[in-house]
């Protein structure tokens, strides 16, 4: 046993032979960026048997701020090659593979067939569904992570029969309803610590340790430190999928389909005209005790599914929760189900503490 692995292979429930399963194992990391560099940097550095690294982006200045594998030296080049040359160096007995292509429904399938779970690191919902597709038709875990301003999630999906991705999320957006993820900015730590969370369910998965993040997901709002598990299960007729789709528009990162973004200052406006709204807190009932607005109804998100035939489809709707990451997907939710007039409350709970209401208790 290489002495590289000594801290790892002392700890108890872990040790040699699950050193050497994950010698064996292999994982496809799709996208190379701010969630795939932590993920790929623990991986190697743990001794996994086999990486594929799947990115045809080239490394950009506004990059490294939070893909700390690069240097401003590397500017312009290959984000997956360069990966490859500086994980090597970190691990020899890794076994690299780079695909310097982007992920599409032609190439799917052949690149993931050789690894034991993929790991999505892409920055848009066409990516993920793609992924998702293709996982379920291999019959391969997928490790979920994503981030939103200040606020990640972290998930395994299509495990041992849990719930795929469009379990939690049905379909993609259509394409026109769109927003190009730089606009929406991101704090430099935030997708490092969500990747590194992705890595830690890969090895879960791999190793057979622990209690991965099947049928749940995972939310972490970096500005608190709340971490909380939502539980999910699965819905019939998701494991069902034979091909993939021709397109899964992955041009751009993707908002929700149909979801339109209000501000804490536009809801005041609403709430003060007293037009018809129907405002949703999609938050729990213990953080609806801190605070809440009396105009709002609490519906919990992992209630929502059983609770939408109470929604009136003819009047908006308004989503909020702490920090506005549940209630978008909540948007999403709903919008697939046939609601028209969805808005996500920018900011949730927090903004309009901070912007409307100084006097309003935060958490």
């Amino acid at each position: 046993m290489d002495t590289r692995y000594d801290r790892q292979v002392r700890l108890q429930g872990f040790g040699e032979g699950k050193q050497e399963q994950l010698g064996r194992s292999s994982a496809l990391v799709v996208g190379a960026g701010g969630l795939g560099v932590p993920v790929m940097q623990y991986l190697v550095g743990m001794g996994i048997g086999k990486l594929g690294i799947v990115d045809q982006d080239t490394i950009d200045i506004t990059n490294i701020h939070r893909q700390v594998l690069y240097t401003p030296a590397d500017a312009g080049k290959q984000k997956a090659r360069v990966a490859a040359a500086k994980l090597s160096a970190m691990n020899e007995l890794v076994d690299i593979t780079v695909y310097e292509e982007f992920l599409q429904p032609g190439n799917a399938l052949k690149i993931m067939a050789d690894y034991d779970l993929v790991i999505d690191c892409s920055d848009n919902f066409g990516t993920r569904y793609l992924v998702n597709d293709a996982c379920v038709i291999l019959k391969k875990p997928f490790i979920y992570g994503a981030i939103y301003q200040f606020e990640g999630q972290v998930s395994v999906f299509n495990y041992k029969g849990s719930a795929t991705y469009r379990c939690l999320f049905p379909e993609a957006p259509n394409d026109g309803e769109m927003l190009n993820c730089s606009e929406m900015g991101v704090l430099g730590i935030l997708p490092g610590m969500i990747g590194t969370y992705q890595a830690n369910e890969a090895v879960k998965v791999l190793c057979d340790i622990g209690e991965p993040l099947s049928n749940k997901i995972l939310t972490i709002d970096t500005l608190t430190n709340e971490h909380r598990i939502f539980k999910f299960k699965p819905v019939s007729g998701h494991h069902d999928i034979r091909e993939l789709q021709k397109d899964y528009q992955q041009n751009v990162c993707i908002m929700e389909t149909g979801v339109q973004e209000m501000d804490v200052s536009q809801l005041a406006e609403w709430l003060s005209a007293a037009d018809p709204l129907q405002l949703i807190d999609v938050r729990e009932p213990d953080e609806w005790d801190i605070c809440h607005l009396e105009q709002a109804r609490l519906i919990p998100m992992h209630t929502v599914a059983g609770q939408i035939d109470s929604l009136q489809k003819d009047i908006p709707i308004a989503l909020m929760c702490h920090h506005g990451m549940r209630s978008r997907a909540v948007a999403n939710f709903l919008v697939e189900a046939g609601f028209k007039n969805i808005y996500n409350v920018t900011g949730g709970i927090h903004a309009w503490a901070v912007k409307v209401d100084p006097n309003m208790r935060r958490y």
